[in-house]
């Protein structure tokens, strides 16, 4: 038997058809196909969809997070819970705790000195759920050996002693704890195919050879099913064909922001290389140095705001003049949108993770989850890009609402164009589908993973529920 037949199904234009697959491609849409040797998969009047792209998110942190011991809310809320936490974690195969999630109202700033007192007999590491900081304690500095560690990364207090605080050195860390053996992505790719996701960029920067090798090897094994996009992809090189290179990633990191200079040279080497740019941006600062980078460089096709956390109303017009698209997390606004309307000044809620404003003005809008920094369920994100509510109820930025089928675009472009025209079921499409329980309207107006009843990646069934 070869192809699938996907019998009865509603689309998002509202009509009902059933919908042929072969080869790994949609051959054939309309009422009532008549059957050839080919599985079928009853749709039952349920919703067809294209497979959802996750345009950033970071595979192998997924997985190494997956096996983390969780050291922020809601799993953990005070010092005590903290302690607890790490007191009864079993320890990894290199001998430390490994905490992710951290958030300053567990425990404040943490440091050497303030992780000891929750926990000192064992190395412990634990990532603040920005993902851009890792903080040891003194068991940890002394196995790392970082009095006298080189990386820039490693912040020192005004006598050069090290702080215990690591920002931005994932690699750095891998190697100090004993090379460059990757977690396994089984579930990752799991999960993925489960809440209908059938193509992802990872968007961690510079990627070694070896992480782009064991990306590779993940999906040409079949443990990794969805077609993955790479923002760190080196500049120069071949890839493996199982892979694909998508902007660079650039990362004005919020802990020191690079020289005007640095950043044009930065932007310049990628557009010299037939690469567009990923830039993350986080705060005012940020993109503010970016637009100006820009203004020297010039914009290329397919250049990306990563996160834009923070965009004042006035910035809204520049970007959509330079022609940038933005891909955007509204899950953090369910996620922690109460720390958000704690913390920002009021007069800049409005500014946090624009969506509505943004799409109005003409730029090109992706969602996305950035796992397992944020909620990867895309249903969750579409929720909160159209509600904007918090874990409390509050609602943050009410005018920046996406309307459901807006927001459900925002997952619905071609990985090699976010936030682009939505891809639809029509023949030639790639057999990537999600079918989920319910009418459009119902899909639109409560989404939830729940509804996912069947995913079909590469033109065979890969998931049912």
């Amino acid at each position: 038997m070869s192809g699938l037949l996907v019998r009865d199904v509603a689309l998002l234009d509202g009509g009902r058809a059933d919908v042929r697959v072969a080869a790994g491609r949609v051959v054939e849409v309309g009422p009532a196909l008549e059957r050839d040797a080919e599985e079928v998969l009853p749709g039952r009047g349920r919703t067809l969809l294209p497979g959802l792209t996750d345009a950033h998110l970071h595979l192998h942190a997924m997985a190494a997070a997956a096996r983390s011991v969780p050291c922020g809310p809601p799993a953990v809320r005070d010092p005590g819970g903290l302690r607890r936490a790490l007191a009864t974690a079993a320890p990894g195969e290199d001998g430390w705790i490994r905490g992710t999630g951290y958030a300053e109202t567990v425990a404040g700033d943490l440091d050497t000195a303030a992780l000891d007192r929750l926990h000192a007999p064992r190395p412990v590491r634990v990532q603040h759920r920005s993902g851009a900081l890792w903080v040891v304690n003194s068991a940890g500095a002394a196995a790392l050996g970082l009095a006298g560690a080189g990386h820039p990364g490693v912040e020192r207090d005004d006598s050069g002693r090290p702080t215990g605080r690591l920002w931005r050195a994932d690699d750095w860390l891998r190697d100090r704890l004993g090379g460059r053996r990757f977690p396994d992505l089984g579930a990752v790719g799991a999960e993925l195919t489960r809440l209908g996701i059938t193509a992802v960029t990872d968007a961690t920067p510079d990627l070694a050879p070896a992480a782009v090798t064991a990306l590779a090897a993940a999906r040409r094994d079949g443990v990794l099913p969805q077609a993955v996009h790479l923002l760190g992809a080196p500049l120069s090189g071949a890839l493996p064909p199982e892979v694909t290179a998508g902007p660079v990633k650039v990362v004005l990191a919020d802990s020191g922001l690079p020289d005007l200079d640095v950043l044009v040279d930065r932007v310049r080497a990628a557009h010299a290389a037939g690469r567009a740019v990923a830039v993350h941006v986080v705060t005012r600062e940020a993109l503010a140095l970016l637009l100006a980078a820009l203004d020297l460089t010039g914009v290329r096709p397919g250049d990306r705001v990563e996160h834009a956390a923070l965009v004042p109303a006035e910035v809204v017009g520049d970007l959509a003049r330079r022609g940038l698209t933005v891909v955007t997390q509204p899950g953090f606004l369910a996620d922690r949108g109460d720390d958000y309307l704690r913390d920002v000044p009021a007069g800049e809620h409005d500014d946090l993770y624009r969506a509505g404003s943004l799409l109005a003005a003409g730029v090109p809008l992706a969602l996305s989850s950035d796992a397992p920094h944020g909620p990867l369920d895309p249903w969750l994100v579409l929720a909160a890009a159209t509600g904007r509510r918090t874990r409390s109820g509050a609602v943050v930025g009410a005018d920046e609402r996406l309307r459901p089928a807006a927001a459900l675009a925002g997952y619905l472009g071609a990985p090699d164009d976010p936030g682009g025209p939505p891809r639809r079921v029509a023949a030639g499409a790639p057999a990537d589908l999600v079918l989920l329980d319910g009418t459009p309207a119902d899909v639109l107006d409560a989404p939830s993973a729940g509804r996912v009843r069947a995913v079909v990646l590469g033109g065979r069934v890969a998931h049912r529920a």
